[in-house]
């Protein structure tokens, strides 16, 4: 994504992502009893028995899976991941409380899940998690080959908000899903937005014509793919190009100019690398 970065800056990045998670936990999660999966959400129910502060919890409870990781993958395997659990317990012990949602359960599962989908999706874009289920997920996954590490992550947490329900309700639960939601959603565009792109693959009499047109008037390229519709028999060609999500409309058009009735198929392609997208 950045071309020769010094690591410095990634852990700069993978902090910042951390402290605003934990601004998330903070004020946003622990004060309405919103448990959302994750070493974090066992903190906030720890907290509503013992009142130990979550900064706390999630440091002791990260430790022993820090030492088995280490163990037995190596540090290498652990250190952005450990700086980055270092940096969220340490942002759940100075980040200020702000009461920012009071009691509303829809304003902190929604906002909660913004703004904590933003600081996931920054440590994820750095290849670093924040310990607890991901990398317990990741330990299991030695002993149950057969599962990924994404399977036993959702059992893990699934299991952490039925607790958190038994604890604040169901009522809380069902508003801790909704944060989740948002989470996953707004961390999977930071990690996927750059990459977006759309892909046409274009069935025309006139196919020449048309990718003339995508190669000269756009600019990009295109392939031309064998093929043979089933019903005539016929040998045609398939044209496949990628092009970016503003000049799909302009495809529309070309084709539309050369040939009103070809089969055009459009989707979504989540990462495209090589010239004229994303450079290895």
């Amino acid at each position: 994504m950045f071309k020769n970065r010094p690591a410095y800056v990634d852990y700069l990045l993978i902090i910042t992502g951390a402290f605003i998670m934990g601004f998330a936990i903070k004020n946003m999660y622990d004060p309405v009893g919103l448990v959302t999966g994750g070493v974090s959400g066992i903190a906030i129910i720890l907290k509503s028995y013992t009142g130990i502060p979550l900064w706390v919890s999630n440091t002791v409870l990260n430790i022993p899976l820090f030492f088995i990781a280490w163990r037995l993958q190596g540090f290498a395997f652990i250190k952005r991941t450990m700086a980055a659990t270092a940096a969220l317990s340490l942002s759940l012990y100075v980040v200020p409380e702000i009461n920012l949602v009071a009691d509303d359960l829809l304003l902190a599962g929604l906002y909660g899940g913004i703004v904590s989908g933003v600081g996931a999706g920054l440590v994820f874009l750095l290849q670093a998690t924040t310990g607890g289920t991901d990398l317990l997920a990741a330990l299991i996954r030695r002993k149950l080959k057969q599962y990924s590490i994404a399977q036993i992550m959702q059992v893990l947490d699934g299991i952490i908000v039925l607790a958190g329900a038994s604890v604040f309700g169901m009522t809380r639960a069902f508003y801790a899903c909704i944060a989740i939601f948002m989470v996953s959603k707004v961390s999977d565009g930071i990690l996927e937005g750059m990459k977006f792109s759309k892909q046409a693959l274009i069935i025309s009499d006139k196919s020449d014509e048309i990718a003339q047109a995508i190669l000269y008037g756009l600019d990009r390229g295109v392939t031309a793919i064998p093929a043979v519709g089933m019903y005539s028999g016929n040998p045609k060609k398939m044209l496949f190009c990628v092009v970016s999500r503003k000049e799909i409309v302009r495809i529309r058009e070309l084709v539309w100019e050369h040939d009103p009735k070809a089969f055009v198929i459009m989707s979504d392609v989540r990462e495209v690398l090589g010239e004229g997208f994303i450079e290895y």
